[in-house]
């Protein structure tokens, strides 16, 4: 029998917990031993739980007892979750994870060591929740040279797009409704403002390339600006919006970027809606895969912290060579010396003039429809910092009034 521990008894917690004793036969049967919770860390009280004689609140405890070879580690504080994790690690014991924020920041660190004390550092849980993700980039395409990451990595602003997209609901309405649905925390910051998706694409271009990206190094935007003006424009363009994080590389520079994106109806995110997530690989052997299902969840999440646990113990506590070296030097390129395009939505004094002014500094644009103290158009495509100047000579103009909007398009 195997014994581990839990740390924190919030949603994920819980529902590993559940899975592990309402799926016990199975995976016992495919681990060839019983997993035993031994105990279960939380602050809180849960005298009605039928679990409430695990529940502990000194982490000494678990740190302390040799029978407790796996620590299950889903705590939301990611200061506390990064101490208990190294105590952990540095005891020789392996530690599986959802926390994303930790090994966003500090995956290097605790990988190596990890492998220092024989132990193990697994976080399937942490990028794609229930859609697996890590173990199919170290193992399945292993062979390949992976040139691009690139997906719709939060459930919540994905939902909330796509009812503005589909429904026509205001970003306010849409996000009101995700809350009450419990897509959404009561602050909606880290979804919204683009801050999760930042750390799964750190957590998956570390993986893809070797090297450790940091969230702090990676420009990213959030889809607070977005107004149903700019979804039916570029509906009009046969496009949609989606929040994507996105790392590629080209040569020896690694770009990264979270922001909304323009993309057209036929790529191949376009059509993946709701609180579905979707992952874009690109393999220099495979060519495109795509991994695709609810990044969130209860049980979906737990499902994938529970196989960490059975990978862990089917490998001796071996790390399965899941690693990334830490880089003291700048690693990602800077965003504005790569070529885009932007839709522009502009508040205008006078049309016609601001028209000439956009095609003259932009070259062909193309315009849309709209209001007459409102002029909306994609520029060509350009370096960013080209474009970014060009912009910022627009918005001085005194035909504009104000920038209301800028939507990056691929």
């Amino acid at each position: 029998m195997r014994s581990i521990a839990v740390i924190g008894y919030g949603v994920v917690g819980s529902g590993v917990v559940e899975v592990i004793y309402n799926n016990a036969e199975v995976i016992e049967r495919k681990l060839g031993e019983k997993i035993e919770v031994k105990y279960i860390l939380d602050l809180r009280d849960f005298p009605d739980s039928p679990y409430a004689t695990k529940f502990i609140k000194d982490f000494n405890i678990i740190l302390n007892d040799p029978e407790v070879s796996v620590v299950a580690e889903m705590i939301t504080n990611a200061k506390v979750a990064y101490e208990y994790t190294k105590q952990a690690l540095s005891a020789g014991k392996s530690v599986v994870t959802s926390s994303k924020a930790v090994v966003a920041q500090y995956g290097a660190e605790l990988l190596a060591l990890a492998r220092e004390h024989n132990a193990a550092y697994l976080f399937e849980a942490s990028v794609g929740g229930g859609i697996p993700i890590i173990r199919p980039m170290h193992q399945c395409l292993a062979a390949n040279e992976i040139d691009e990451v690139e997906g719709i990595l939060n459930g919540t602003t994905n939902y909330i797009l796509t009812k503005m997209f589909r429904e026509k609901l205001s970003f306010e309405d849409a996000l009101g409704q995700a809350q009450a649905n419990g897509y959404a925390e009561l602050n909606p910051a880290a979804d919204v403002e683009g801050l999760d998706t930042c750390r799964k694409i750190c957590i998956l271009a570390s993986l893809a390339f070797g090297r450790h990206v940091y969230p702090d190094r990676v420009h990213t935007e959030g889809i607070t600006s977005m107004s149903l003006q700019d979804m039916d424009n570029l509906n009009q363009a046969d496009m949609t919006v989606k929040l994507l994080g996105r790392a590629y590389r080209k040569g020896d520079q690694l770009f990264a970027m979270v922001c909304p994106c323009a993309i057209s109806h036929d790529h191949p995110l376009a059509n993946v809606e709701d609180v579905f997530n979707a992952i874009l690989v690109k393999g220099n052997a495979t060519g495109d895969v795509m991994f695709y299902g609810k990044g969130a969840g209860k049980l979906p999440t737990a499902s994938a912290v529970v196989a960490d646990i059975i990978d862990v113990c089917k490998n001796g506590d071996r790390s399965k060579d899941i690693s990334w070296k830490a880089v003291d030097v700048e690693f990602v390129s800077d965003y504005q010396l790569e070529k885009t395009a932007f839709y522009l939505r502009t508040e205008v004094t006078d049309r016609r003039k601001a028209l000439n002014y956009a095609k003259k500094l932009f070259g062909n644009v193309r315009v849309f429809d709209g209001a007459e103290n409102e002029l909306c158009f994609i520029t060509e495509t350009a370096l960013e910092n080209q474009l970014a100047g060009k912009l910022e000579a627009f918005s001085q103009s005194a035909e504009v009034s104000a920038v209301k909007n800028k939507i990056r398009v691929l």
